[in-house]
């Protein structure tokens, strides 16, 4: 699994999280870039992710849903800050409701996501830093890390085939 580091702070209200891949920048770029590559490993494995909207750029918006395994579908959305390609991206990443518009009544991070090349391959940062301490909590009691982690860990098998 290409995650080497998971790290939470109430105080700061942040998370971080930090991969490897056996792959350049503009490899791993790439798979964000592209809604259909970002299906494939975009929520855990039991939760396929579907993007309907992917407005990959400064003021666009990105929206899907995971469904679940009794199909159930859980939505987000994405408002696009600021790319500078293929080295990183940030957004303000929240929950959806059914109609893909934002859930006030759900915590909203914003995210920096960072590629940097190292002997080849990439170093992923993934820092998110939510509006309160409680909506923090609330993500981790949800499991943020665990699927986090296990999403992301579909980025080499994805890379491979």
């Amino acid at each position: 699994m290409p995650v080497t580091n998971a790290v939470h702070d109430l105080e700061t209200r942040t998370l971080t999280i930090t991969a490897e891949f056996a792959a350049p920048p503009q490899r791993i770029w790439q798979i964000y870039a592209d809604p259909r590559q970002l299906e494939k490993i975009w929520g855990p494995p039991e939760f396929p992710a579907t993007f309907v909207d992917h407005d990959f750029r400064p003021g666009g918006r990105v929206t899907y849903y995971m469904t679940g395994p009794g199909g159930e579908k859980y939505a987000g959305y994405w408002d696009m800050l600021t790319i500078d390609e293929p080295y990183s991206f940030t957004f303000t990443d929240g929950f959806a409701d059914d109609d893909l518009q934002p859930n006030d009544d759900m915590p909203v991070s914003e995210n920096t996501y960072t590629f940097t090349e190292r002997s080849g391959g990439t170093v992923a940062t993934y820092h998110s830093v939510y509006a309160t301490a409680e909506g923090l909590q609330q993500v981790l009691d949800m499991g943020v890390i665990e699927g986090a982690s296990s999403a992301i860990g579909q980025i080499d098998a994805f890379l491979a085939a």
